[in-house]
């Protein structure tokens, strides 16, 4: 059943009961956890750990246009279970949900093409899939790219050492080759842009003054398009970078225009234009380690708190980064960097994405493990009654026909502590509008495929919708069989519940006398009911 949810930050408790462990739960967190695969995260075997593990949060880019000052994270969210469920992508369980029972899993794995070529990645998919067979734990696929910045043109790709109190020079002539002496860069405005005492920051990872892998430099001199700088810590920088567009790439791919494109918001400009570029794209990614270097160290959490809450109301989803970066080289992370993870989840962001720490970090299975844990706890502490009263004020009066069935139903399964709230959904809007009211128990989104055929070959609609919300706080969709006539009937829809509530007690997501609510749309009216279930 439902713990109360801020029972910890609004009601006196015995502090000796913090340390009692924590009940055992089929769904260890809502927050989704997106891991990143790479050279110490790519075998079968590793990458089957960190779906065990709770890479697990989740079962899963820019509409028009989004600012080029911002970066973009293209959501290409695929099922990832051809294997697992029989070689087409999909497997039937009766006439009813797919993939329910012994294949339930909710991941998402991210592919940084900042390193890497095409081979490496495709590998390293090729693992996923195995990885996905063998766990029988479904995956998304995130394909991280990177939009216009300023970069360090390293084409030997070689490491390059710089050591603290030396001189390097920053040029605009990339034919040069890079060296400790000299650093090609892709911008030639760079003399005209900066004085001498200026600062420079170099690397993909935020500068804390004890990384190895960025540098913090003060412009000494500016000759011609030349400038010289003093290196103030020694580093050594690795790696080249490359830059894509996506959306007009995508369109042109067939099934591939329906992608999702996240904005991955990483400088003053970005910031500056966020409501327009949230209106414009799928979902936000708060990448606060590029951000960092822009914003006084004091204003991130502001950034974040406003960021997360934008997101919140506008049913769109939030993802921090840069949240225990220690774990990279240690097996625990520090106490800020906890306290860090569980104040994204009070803030409301709906995932949590690890980067260095599983990418190249010792520990990527662990690190996992520890976040999902953090979530877990951290959401028995958030205030849902203050944000879905706020959520509700937000949307404001008259509400839409949708928004008033989606809360209605959020309002009703905390009233009644119910177990899980089902949502049958054809376009997954319903569910994520359900999502978006934060509800304490998890959302199970059955998406209803449409069927179509042009005499040669059957296809049919759905699985990006379904797909689509593995990233979504909350929500875990299933799909249902494509096989059910597209406008249900009062059996069908009966008969696609059922199957999906034996499977949930058959997974031990409900329990008998368990109450659920069941959102379901009956010829052209919606409905919202409560169920108890019977031994």
């Amino acid at each position: 059943m439902v713990v109360s949810n801020y029972l910890l930050l609004e009601e006196p408790i015995r502090m000796a009961s913090i340390l009692e462990p924590s009940k055992p739960s089929f769904f260890p967190a809502m927050t989704k956890i997106v891991g990143t695969l790479g050279p110490n995260s790519r075998s079968v075997e590793v990458i089957s750990g960190c779906l065990k593990a709770g890479m697990s949060g989740g079962w899963a880019g820019e509409r028009g246009r989004v600012r080029l000052k911002s970066r973009c994270l293209s959501c290409c969210l695929h099922w990832q279970c051809a294997d697992a469920c029989g070689g087409n992508g999909v497997g039937w369980v009766g006439w009813g949900v797919v993939c329910i029972g012994s294949v339930i899993g909710f991941s998402i794995a991210r592919f940084d093409f900042s390193f890497g070529d095409a081979k490496f990645h495709q590998d390293t998919l090729e693992n996923l899939s195995m990885a996905i067979k063998a766990t029988q734990k479904l995956c998304g696929v995130m394909l991280d790219t990177l939009g216009p910045e300023l970069l360090l043109v390293n084409k030997s790709e070689h490491p390059i050492a710089l050591k603290e109190d030396s001189f390097v020079i920053l040029t605009p002539d990339q034919d040069k080759q890079a060296s400790s002496d000299l650093l090609p860069i892709n911008f030639s405005g760079l003399s005209k842009a900066v004085k001498k005492g200026d600062d420079i920051f170099i690397g993909q990872y935020l500068f804390t003054g004890n990384e190895t892998t960025s540098v913090w430099m003060e412009v000494s001199e500016v000759k011609g398009e030349d400038v010289v700088c003093l290196i103030k810590n020694s580093a050594t920088l690795a790696g080249p970078l490359y830059t894509l567009h996506a959306r007009e790439f995508l369109s042109g791919l067939g099934d591939l225009s329906q992608t999702q494109i996240f904005a991955k918001i990483e400088n003053v400009e970005g910031l500056d234009n966020f409501d327009e570029i949230l209106q414009e794209a799928d979902g936000i990614i708060l990448a606060r380690g590029n951000l960092g270097i822009d914003l006084p160290p004091e204003k991130v959490f502001l950034y974040q708190k406003e960021a997360i809450y934008k997101c919140n109301v506008a049913g769109k989803p939030a993802v921090v980064t840069r949240v225990v970066d220690s774990m990279t080289d240690n097996l625990r992370p520090t106490r800020a960097e906890a306290t860090d993870v569980a104040n994204a989840v009070l803030d409301g962001t709906d995932a949590i994405l690890l980067g260095a720490e599983t990418l190249r970090g010792l520990y990527p299975v662990e690190t996992i493990s520890t976040v999902g844990k953090i979530c877990a706890e951290a959401e028995k502490a958030y205030h849902q009654d203050l944000y879905f009263k706020k959520a509700v004020k937000h949307v404001g009066e008259p509400m839409s026909h949708l928004e008033s069935i989606a809360s209605s139903a959020v309002r009703a399964a905390i009233k009644v502590k119910a177990s899980i709230i089902i949502c049958f959904t054809s376009s997954g809007r319903a569910a994520r509008l359900i999502a978006k009211y934060r509800p304490t128990m998890p959302v199970l989104s059955v998406v209803i495929p449409r069927l179509k055929t042009n005499q040669l070959s059957w296809t049919f609609s759905g699985a990006f919708e379904a797909r689509q919300s593995l990233i979504v706080r909350g929500l875990f969709p299933m799909l249902a069989d494509p096989r059910h006539p597209a406008e249900f009937t009062s059996s069908t829809n009966e008969s696609v519940l059922k199957v999906a509530l034996d499977h949930g007690k058959a997974s031990g997501v409900i329990k008998p006398h368990d109450r659920v609510v069941v959102c379901q749309k009956v010829g052209d009216a919606s409905v919202v009911k409560i169920i108890e279930l019977e031994d």
